[in-house]
């Protein structure tokens, strides 16, 4: 009869219910640790981090909070005491200014307490450095704001997800972290926000920062950090609703009516994703020209990797005959981050060649 209790329902009810309680006494174990330690906020957004395998659809879909994370890492309270602020549960391929705009209040507001060492941001991999810029250019504070992500979901034996939690939270009580601005700080190593990129679809080292590295790294005894962005600029957030920025792709044949069809649909402006140190071909070209002849602002980005954009080339669609005629050159910011610049910069009220161009310059 004793026997019979143990229905497959009743054992899975033991299971949870043991889990559950294991969880406890971690968090109960890792806030006892953090009595007395720096204070950092947890922002959770989602991405993979935040994903597990659903067992109908056999893939990864958003699963677990910042708590259940946090859950994970018991020996994180060694080091802080851990705020957790679910913002939202998402693929980062949904952000998008809106929940920029949030993210960007949500993570100040936690700059400003006194007690607040620093922020922790989860992100899905996908749009991760687009969200790092956009903090690092919107942000203020001497505190460090550390990203975060994972590129195997929390059902996967090998998770990266907790390493990357527990490391944020060592580099955001160091005190070598302060005056650094917004950093990614992934597989042991820590990257700038202006230049890091996600590099590999899977691989777990695939943020990196091209030509000029990673700015840190972290090991077992301590944080070293190599060398500090300088490249920084800080643009208050003055609306609400951004303006429309598109971006463009050139490629060889492109017709240019792709551009010419984002001005008219209202875009208050370009980015060209243009070829070699900022060039096109001739109907792109007169594209671009109709757009500033629609008081569209337009910047020039490259599809390159490496290296900056310059007014170079002087035939027709070459950098030269763009910025001649009313264009930014986009200098070392590729694509996506030249958009969230341009678009900072227009609800800033910065609209003229000159003065666009000195803001991409710095």
């Amino acid at each position: 009869m004793a026997a019979a209790w143990f229905t497959s329902k009743n054992l899975g009810d033991i299971v949870k219910f043991t889990k559950t309680v294991i969880s406890m006494a971690l968090m109960a174990a890792s806030a006892a640790f953090a009595q007395g330690k720096p204070v950092v906020q947890f922002l959770a957004t989602g991405g993979t981090i935040a994903m597990k395998i659903d067992p109908v659809k056999n893939a990864p879909v958003p699963a677990i909070s910042g708590d259940d994370l946090l859950a994970t890492v018991p020996d994180i309270g060694k080091y802080a005491t851990i705020e957790v602020n679910n913002l939202s549960n998402v693929p980062s391929d949904y952000m998008d200014p809106p929940r920029w705009i949030q993210l960007s209040k949500a993570t100040q507001a936690a700059l400003d307490r006194p007690e607040v060492s620093g922020v922790i941001v989860s992100h899905g991999t996908d749009t991760l450095e687009e969200t790092a810029y956009w903090l690092d250019l919107t942000i203020k504070s001497s505190k460090p704001v550390i990203l975060i992500g994972a590129q195997r979901n929390a059902s996967s034996s090998d998770f990266d997800g907790p390493r990357n939690l527990l490391n944020a939270a060592r580099i955001a009580v160091d005190a070598q972290s302060k005056d650094k601005g917004v950093m990614l700080a992934m597989n042991n190593q820590i990257n700038a926000a202006r230049y890091v990129t996600k590099t590999h679809t899977g691989n777990v080292e695939t943020f990196n920062s091209g030509d000029f590295g990673f700015i840190g790294e972290v090991y077992p005894d301590r944080v070293i950090y190599a060398n500090a962005p300088l490249r920084r600029q800080h643009i208050p957030i003055k609306t609400d609703t951004m303006p429309q920025v598109e971006i463009v792709p050139m490629y060889g044949g492109a017709d240019g009516m792709a551009l010419r069809s984002a001005v008219d649909r209202g875009a208050k402006g370009i980015v060209v994703q243009a070829l070699g140190m900022g060039n096109m071909n001739a109907p792109m070209f007169e594209a671009v020209k109709y757009a500033l002849s629609k008081n569209v602002p337009v910047v020039v980005s490259t599809r390159v990797h490496n290296g900056r954009v310059l007014p170079n080339y002087g035939f027709v669609g070459g950098g030269k005959t763009t910025s001649d005629a009313g264009a930014v050159m986009a200098d070392d910011l590729k694509p996506a981050k030249a958009r969230i610049l341009l678009m900072l910069l227009l609800q800033n009220g910065v609209t003229s060649q000159a003065d666009l161009q000195a803001a991409f310059n710095k």
